[in-house]
């Protein structure tokens, strides 16, 4: 086992090696008088030394190593011998088991009370590594997932509920304290989610169990409660939560309230809906403490993302952003308000909901139970003076008149509309019964777009595409010297939740009007703009800008696949996230590449 030298003093070594002088340990350490902070935290902090360079030392003057946690392979079995509650206290995490000895991390390999404790708690002798302390606190939200604690409390919530008939008064009432169970579930619930990064959390009654279920990265992942009958209480905690009636079981209801989690401010909008078994509800869950929304973080390409910055910055016309729900629609026209958002500019939205809080902008949330649509939100807005009006989404006739006439009138018009592409957006506001004339003196431009996965840093891997995919890439004509890269994937680790991707990304489509197609618009010759489209400059579709991406590894084949699948039907995936290519494609490509 080796033990930590006792004697050392942090502050006598970087001294010693000269890392900082005499002069700035001791302002250090009268800093650290008032701050109650470690030394080595307090030097980093008053930027004396780097974190690394501290860790470094440490790791050669006490003889044990340096581990980088990003690139980790953890067990979980090993990690659940410290709990939790420890490992956040003394900034600790078990790496490894190295015969009898357990291999622990530490941010403070120094601390002696840390280690004693550690090896208590243990039952094991203890070797010391050295750890980022950054790297380390990150890492414990992935590893320590609550799914263990959230099942326990489920139990402990079935026991409180007895056999018999629960009266929701005395639930109600008991449900204020933090210590009821309930509370304490749901607060653990949105606690894992949270650490998960989910964007939504479904609550599903089923005959004998209770699915909660979490939206990562586009994709659910499920967790099974057999205490079912913890939903109904879950319903009513959320309803009163969010204002909404918790007699009323029979119809669908709508609400939002905010939670702080982890220091975090988070917005949650409720979705409940009469089942089977009961009521499910879903959460969405908005960030509103993840700093302001920008245009250059959404992934557009550069040269795409310059001519969307010079037509939102048009004084008049309409834009519009089409794709399937959750395709990332609202961040990128949040991210278009955000830039045009100055004193001088008068910006008015109606939205369905109001998704995130943005200063100086007058955001309306449409209201249909009262009457009040996007359309007559649409004619107020008209008459409040606005530069920049985004409605929501173009639902029906007369939304996309008004819009297109305000967007005639001088103002600059942003909206989302429901299509696969770009191509088919333009038509479909003359599907909608706008006039064509309208449409081609009003339509600035569209953007279509998707979001895929990205490749896990830590787990990316090379892969060596099928024979199948092999005949399907053959279908994108790509340059032979871009398939030699290759292409990668995840293998799964604890960082992705061992789904081998981690964030994602947009993938963008933009058509901007010019005359041909205009002209094609007013004779509402569907062929013609379609021609005159694929020829435009700028237009390449959402399938090869996603192969962009693959190429450069920031995402996989499969993920290609699933953008492309959207508009064309050639393309489809197995169960198991494989590309399969419809038999007539498979001919097409091989066709194509006899011409060739």
């Amino acid at each position: 086992m080796t033990e930590p030298k006792r004697k050392i003093r942090i502050g006598d070594l970087l001294v010693q090696n000269e890392v900082i002088t005499d002069q700035q340990l001791q302002t250090a350490l009268k800093e650290q008088k008032n701050t109650g902070r470690k030394l080595g935290r307090t030097l980093i902090d008053l930027g004396y030394v780097d974190e690394d360079s501290l860790l470094n030392i440490l790791s050669r003057q006490l003889d044990v190593p340096f581990v980088q946690l990003r690139n980790y392979q953890f067990d979980q079995n090993l990690v659940k011998k410290l709990p939790e509650a420890m490992a956040r206290r003394f900034r600790a995490i078990v790496l490894a088991e190295q015969g009898n000895e357990l291999l622990v991390g530490m941010a403070d390999p120094l601390d002696i009370f840390a280690y004693d404790e550690l090896v208590r708690v243990l039952k094991q002798p203890v070797k010391q590594a050295v750890v980022r302390e950054s790297e380390l606190l990150s890492t414990l939200d992935l590893v320590y997932r609550r799914t263990e604690e959230i099942a326990s409390l489920a139990e402990e919530l079935e026991d409180e509920l007895g056999d018999d008939a629960f009266d929701l008064a005395d639930l109600s009432a008991e449900s204020e304290s933090e210590e009821a169970p309930v509370v304490k579930l749901l607060k653990t619930l949105f606690e894992d989610a949270v650490q998960a990064r989910s964007s939504d959390i479904h609550i599903e009654p089923d005959e004998t169990v209770v699915r909660i279920r979490q939206r990562v990265d586009g994709v659910l992942q499920e967790q099974v409660m057999k205490e079912k009958r913890v939903n109904a209480a879950l319903v009513l905690r959320l309803k009163l939560m969010a204002g909404l009636n918790i007699s009323e079981k029979r119809l669908p209801q709508d609400g939002r309230f905010n939670v702080r989690v982890k220091g975090r401010s988070i917005d949650v909008r409720v979705s409940t809906m009469p089942v089977q078994y009961g009521e499910s509800v879903v959460m969405r869950l908005l960030d509103q403490s993840s700093g302001t929304l920008d245009l250059n973080v959404t992934g557009m390409p550069e040269h795409l993302l310059a001519n969307f910055r010079r037509m939102i910055h048009k004084p008049h016309g309409m834009i519009l952003v089409t794709g399937p729900t959750g395709s990332g629609k609202t961040t990128t026209l949040y991210g278009a308000l955000t830039e045009l958002n100055r004193p001088e500019v008068k910006i008015i939205t109606a939205e369905d909901p109001v998704e995130y809080r943005l200063p100086r902008i007058t955001q309306v949330q449409v209201n249909p139970r009262i009457g009040l649509e996007f359309a007559n939100v649409l004619r107020a807005a008209l008459r409040q003076d606005p530069d920049v009006i985004l409605v929501g989404e173009m639902r029906d006739h007369e939304t996309v008149e008004i819009g297109l006439r305000a967007a005639m009138t001088g103002h600059l018009v942003l909206s989302t509309l429901h299509t696969n592409d770009s191509i088919s957006s333009a038509m479909r506001l003359i599907d909608m019964g706008a006039e064509p004339f309208l449409v081609a003196s009003s339509l600035l431009g569209v953007v279509a777009q998707r979001l895929v996965r990205k490749v896990c840093d830590n787990c990316r891997e090379d892969y060596v595409p099928t024979e199948q995919e092999r005949v399907w890439l053959d279908s994108f004509g790509l340059d032979p010297l871009d398939l030699e890269a290759g292409f990668v994937h995840g293998r799964g680790c604890y960082q992705c939740s061992n789904t081998g991707y981690k964030g994602r990304v947009g993938v963008y489509e933009m058509l901007e009007m010019n005359e041909a197609m205009l002209d094609a618009l007013r004779r509402q010759d569907v062929s013609g703009f379609t021609r005159a489209a694929r020829a435009s400059d700028l237009y390449r579709p959402l399938g090869m800008c996603a192969m962009d991406y693959a190429l450069r590894g920031v995402t996989t084949l499969s993920e290609v696949a699933r953008v492309a699948a959207t508009s064309e039907a050639d393309v489809s995936l197995d169960d198991g996230g494989d590309v399969i290519v419809a038999e007539h494609a498979v001919q097409q490509a091989s066709e194509d590449a006899e011409n060739s």
